[in-house]
């Protein structure tokens, strides 16, 4: 019975399948949809109010971050510890005309130091006091954010707070929570209190103490356009205390839910944040998001947490019932549209392609350009009419490969006998020459042939330091004959791991040569290169730098940009090594190590030449490893 409902055409199912689709498609939107999206909703709004404590909270970090580094550096600075080391044990500072130690300068230059360093904290604006003081108290230096809140007797009653003892003695920074302002009992601005000892940089002796004195500004500032609904609220927590957001100040409150349950972590984006599911003390049922504030020192102990607006989710609920419904329908209609395009546009070209199809497999593999239409469709009518045309070339081209394959097995032989040869011959030249004393000619034969050598084993692009000197050393051997001595070279290396740095093959070579044919040789008069080789640190990146210096003519600037573009007339022209010029091995360099790095020329005319590599300080057996 199915099978007769079955249309048996290619178009009949088509139509039937794309309606049979479509309106399954919309039967699982709608159900599936209807019976999660009351969790997606969910965990929307949990999503974006943990988005918006996370923007909170990274704001706050890094102030917090920038007032603890100051802190520290309140405890640490030399200036500082000189002051107070200065002054332990002193009674009040002596005036201008009795102080015999220059205490005052003392204390005058420390003091500008400290207000430098307070103006140069990016969150200066919500540090309202610092005091450094002695540890008897009876010298200190102080910074406000207004003169009016200055005193006398500052260090004096900062000592005498309940919260001192507690923060003085904890090893490391320890957060009570917000505390009234202790020079005023009018105000009703809070702070958050830092007190640290300062220890002697040399032994384990208190000289004294700081106190930064942290605005709450500096949880509140960054609320003025946070989104909280009206039956939501904000809370912070600091250590054991508990606060409430409230009209734009921090409210102290007691911990305001009875029980709470941790909900799946998936709802949430990053780790660190904690939903929970609370009860009130009206015993109504919320969900709450709670996050950290992470990145400063005891972090467990700042944590901002958002009771979720049930108002917010119950809208929300009943706009995305209407995107659901406006979903269907718009489903429905696509398949309506899809069913009439579908049978007009697939089914024509379709045909077309079939039939040029069987013309190829008859073998006609002339070309159509009627089945190369701007769609999809298109692309494979193109792809048939390529692959028609193609399948006589690659017939020619199986036939020139078939050609092209014998010449290369035949010069793969020629390669193999010619080195061969050259070394039995030159080993030949060598021990002939040893048997007539002629030990230059022998000695000029060994460093050619072990050039000739390196020229031609292997394919590695790296070798260490030590082996591309050595290469060096054969061709300079080589020079020397021919200049009659007249040149010479030294070697200065600054340590020995530089020899197994790694190195391009035929990166010095070059630039040896060079010196010796356009800087010593036009000079004629005796010519000394120096190849050193040391260390250096930029940016915490280690860069092995090598430089090699010549005495010869010099050269222009134009000269030098001539050499770098590889546009010079003749620089690069001897025999041995033509296709390696300084060009060449810049180029090579900043390929694999990036454009930071390569070859600089500096030049004096008629003085020196020194041409400069370069590159990464690696060791071969690092993780960057060798092409050996």
């Amino acid at each position: 019975m199915w099978k007769k409902l079955i249309p048996k055409t290619i178009r009949g199912k088509l139509m039937t399948l794309t309606a049979s689709v479509t309106l399954l498609i919309t039967l699982l939107t709608t159900s599936v949809c209807f019976s999660v999206f009351q969790s997606f909703l969910r965990k929307n709004q949990i999503q974006s109010a943990e988005f918006s404590l996370q923007v909170v909270n990274n704001n706050i970090a890094a102030d917090m971050k920038d007032i603890i580094y100051f802190s520290k550096w309140c405890c640490s600075n030399g200036a500082i510890l000189d002051y107070l080391e200065a002054l332990k044990g002193q009674p009040k500072l002596p005036t201008a005309q009795k102080d015999m130690a220059n205490l005052r300068p003392l204390a005058l230059s420390t003091h500008n130091r400290l207000k430098e360093e307070y103006y140069n904290t990016r969150s200066n604006e919500y540090m309202s006091r610092v005091i450094v003081s002695s540890i008897d108290e009876n010298n200190f230096l102080q910074m406000a954010a207004s003169a009016n809140y200055t005193s006398s007797y500052a260090a004096m009653i900062i000592r005498k707070q309940s919260f001192f003892k507690t923060l003085y003695e904890s090893p490391d920074f320890r957060w009570i929570g917000l505390v009234k302002d202790p020079f005023s009992d009018i105000s009703q601005e809070t702070f958050l209190p830092i007190v640290r000892p300062v220890y002697n940089e040399f032994n384990s002796e208190i000289l004294g103490w700081t106190y930064v004195e942290i605005s709450s500004r500096i949880f509140t500032d960054y609320l003025s356009s946070y989104p909280l609904p009206e039956d939501s609220n904000l809370f912070l927590s600091i250590g054991e205390k508990n606060y409430v957001f409230n009209k734009g100040n921090w409210k102290e409150t007691n911990y305001p839910f009875k029980e709470k349950e941790r909900l799946s972590e998936s709802d949430s984006l990053s780790q660190g944040t904690q939903v929970l599911s609370v009860t009130t003390d009206g015993g109504e049922k919320r969900i709450v998001v709670e996050r950290p504030i992470e990145g400063i020192e005891g972090i467990e102990d700042f944590r901002l947490y958002q009771v979720l607006s049930e108002q917010q989710f119950k809208q929300q609920k009943n706009l995305y019932m209407l995107i659901l419904l406006g979903i269907c329908l718009f489903i429905l209609s696509l398949g309506i549209l899809l069913i009439f395009f579908l049978n007009r546009i697939i089914m024509d070209p379709i045909r077309k392609v079939s039939s040029k199809i069987s013309r190829i497999s008859d073998g006609d593999f002339s070309k159509d350009p009627a089945i190369e239409w701007d769609h999809e469709l298109g692309q494979v009518g193109r792809g048939i009419n390529s692959m028609s045309e193609n399948i006589m070339t690659l017939l020619d081209k199986k036939v020139s490969d078939e050609k092209q394959k014998k010449d290369l097995e035949y010069q793969i032989l020629q390669s193999q006998i010619n080195p061969h040869f050259l070394y039995n011959t030159l080993n030949s030249i060598k021990w002939m020459a040893t048997i007539q004393n002629a030990n230059g000619i022998a000695d000029m034969t060994t460093a050619l042939a072990r050039l000739l050598k390196n020229v031609s084993k292997g394919t590695a692009s790296f070798i260490t330091l030590k082996e591309e000197l050595d290469l060096v050393k054969d061709y300079f051997l080589i020079q020397q004959y021919r200049y009659g001595g007249s040149v010479t070279i030294d070697y200065q290396i600054e340590s020995e791991d530089l020899y197994q740095c790694r190195i391009h093959r035929f990166s010095l070579q070059p630039i040896i040569e060079n010196a010796l044919f356009h800087g010593i040789e036009p000079a004629k008069t005796t010519g000394h290169i120096i190849v050193s080789a040391q260390t250096e640190l930029e940016e915490d990146k280690k860069i092995l730098k090598i430089d090699i210096t010549d005495n010869g003519i010099g050269m222009t600037q134009e000269m030098i940009n001539k050499v770098m573009q590889n546009d010079t007339d003749g620089v690069n022209n001897t025999e041995f090594f033509r296709h390696i010029g300084i060009s060449n091995v810049n180029k090579r360099i900043q390929h694999d190590f990036g454009p930071e790095y390569g070859i600089t020329i500096t030049s004096e005319p008629l003085e020196f030449t020194t041409m400069s590599i370069r590159i990464p300080y690696q060791l071969f057996g690092d993780n960057q490893g060798a092409e050996r």
